[in-house]
């Protein structure tokens, strides 16, 4: 059969098909099959001068253009049964690899003769390739250092109190086996030591110096009282507004808490009057879109989005004297930074990390939350979130973690449900977390807010909040 030519309305004789054939009944099969085959290729072979043969892979007619069709079709069948190899075949010595037209290997036997082993007999029906990899696996676990096993054995025995073995066995002080509560955190980040991208051996010196920053990056709670012509309620609209910005072009959760920020440190050092306030706000966040997004919209975008109210020259002017008025200092510790730290205590809970962003913003919206460290803020809210979706206690490694045990949190925590449990009065905020992308939580948290907001707030947070300063 010429494989090239596209005219011919055949089936290809596949090595299925063969040996379908050669298991049924030969003497009835055989020559009907041979027939069509041995006249297309008596009539392949009249054209032979005319028609260009193409070397393509597995063409057995370009290999020797002397042979007759007749010893062609004498060769493919003896290439088609390979698969057919009976019992006392591979016993014997299995089938040699005799020409380059014939693609079988040989299965047992002798591979050559530079000294090597032969390979082992292999029982009919057996896998060469899962005792190939079979072997890999075991040599790679032969291989491996004892460290791990070690480390096991030792955590283990540390938990029960025994000893591991090929330690002293000089008697413990039962004193020392009460161990403080720290000794029994998990060590999640032994997980991702041989993921680079994870940072493992350098994520706590990071937190800890995000920590450091929290200090350097915080506003004045009350920088309120040095502006004429501003209320905190006006600031509420204008973070509500920006909420909306955000989520319309679909921005990172850390450009929206960037810009927060960087509004209240410039209104900490500088006079704004109320008409340009929403400028500040439109270059805030212009300039937080171009630090953390990957493709920052276009300055004309946000004067499309302020109705046309400030030109693209008066954004990049505000741009460049909000940066100058701050130093140019843009490092601010997230606080969804925090955020995601907890959540791999917390097991990555989809849930809880998506109620904890919504009680997060709250920190946004509502001033009482500025005098408060990012962490401290990301820890309420987790706390907060597992509560509401009944996740258990406040452990060890969730404190750990998060830098804050129970009694730290409670100021914070106490706070977000006030907030929760008063009318809505940010509505784009509240409308952004009722959708199904963040699973209703603006919806769930206040229906909860408003069934147990008794066991845990008093009339007294409505009055104005003395914050709590974290020392340094």
């Amino acid at each position: 059969m010429n494989e090239n030519d596209e005219n011919v309305q055949s089936t290809r004789l596949t090595r299925a098909k063969a040996a379908a054939l050669s298991a049924g009944d030969a003497h009835a099969t055989a020559p009907a099959a041979k027939k069509p085959l041995q006249t297309k290729k008596a009539a392949t072979t009249t054209t032979a001068g005319t028609q260009k043969r193409r070397a393509a892979l597995g063409d057995v007619s370009n290999v020797s253009k002397t042979e007759s069709g007749e010893t062609k079709e004498a060769k493919k069948p003896a290439a088609t049964k390979v698969g057919l190899t009976s019992k006392a075949t591979l016993q014997s010595g299995g089938v040699q690899k005799l020409t380059r037209n014939n693609s079988s290997r040989t299965i047992l036997g002798a591979k050559d003769n530079n000294g090597k082993k032969p390979a082992p007999e292999a029982k009919p029906g057996s896998s060469m390739k899962r005792t190939s990899s079979k072997s890999v696996l075991e040599k790679t676990l032969a291989d491996e250092p004892p460290r791990k096993k070690v480390d096991i054995e030792k955590k283990a025995a540390e938990k029960k109190g025994s000893k591991v073995k090929g330690e002293s066995s000089v008697p413990v002080d039962p004193k020392v086996l009460q161990k403080p509560a720290e000794e029994f955190v998990d060590d999640l980040d032994a997980e991702d030591l041989d993921d680079p991208l994870m940072a493992a051996e350098y994520v706590v010196d990071i937190f800890e110096y995000l920590k450091d920053l929290e200090l350097e990056t915080l506003p004045n709670p009350d920088y309120i009282e040095h502006q004429p012509d501003l209320e905190w309620k006006m600031r509420g609209i204008l973070v509500d507004w920006l909420i909306e910005v955000h989520t319309r072009f679909r921005l990172l959760p850390e450009t929206l808490f960037l810009a927060v920020n960087l509004i209240d440190r410039f209104l900490s050092a500088e006079v704004v009057a109320l008409d340009r306030l929403q400028l500040v706000g439109v270059a805030a966040m212009f300039i937080a879109s171009k630090y953390e997004e990957v493709l920052s919209p276009h300055v004309a975008n946000f004067s499309h989005v302020a109705d046309e109210t400030f030109s693209d020259k008066e954004i990049l002017d505000a741009e460049r004297h909000i940066l100058a008025t701050l130093e140019y200092n843009m490092s601010y510790p997230n606080p969804m930074n925090f955020l995601r730290r907890i959540s791999k205590a917390d097991n990555y809970d989809i849930q809880t990390r998506t109620l904890g962003k919504y009680l997060m913003e709250i920190s946004l919206l509502d001033h009482r939350f500025m005098g408060f460290r990012q962490s401290h803020v990301a820890a309420a809210s987790m706390y907060l979130a597992r509560l509401i979706l009944d996740r258990g206690d406040w452990d060890a490694t969730l404190a750990h973690y998060a830098g804050y045990e129970e009694e730290e949190i409670d100021p914070v925590f106490r706070l977000m449900i006030d907030y929760l449990h008063r009318p809505v009065c940010h509505e784009a905020f509240f409308k952004k977390y009722a959708s199904k992308k963040f699973l209703k939580a603006s919806i769930l948290t206040r229906q909860w807010a408003k069934k147990y907001h008794h066991l845990y707030i008093s009339s007294s947070l409505s009055e104005p909040y003395t914050f709590i300063k974290d020392s340094e």
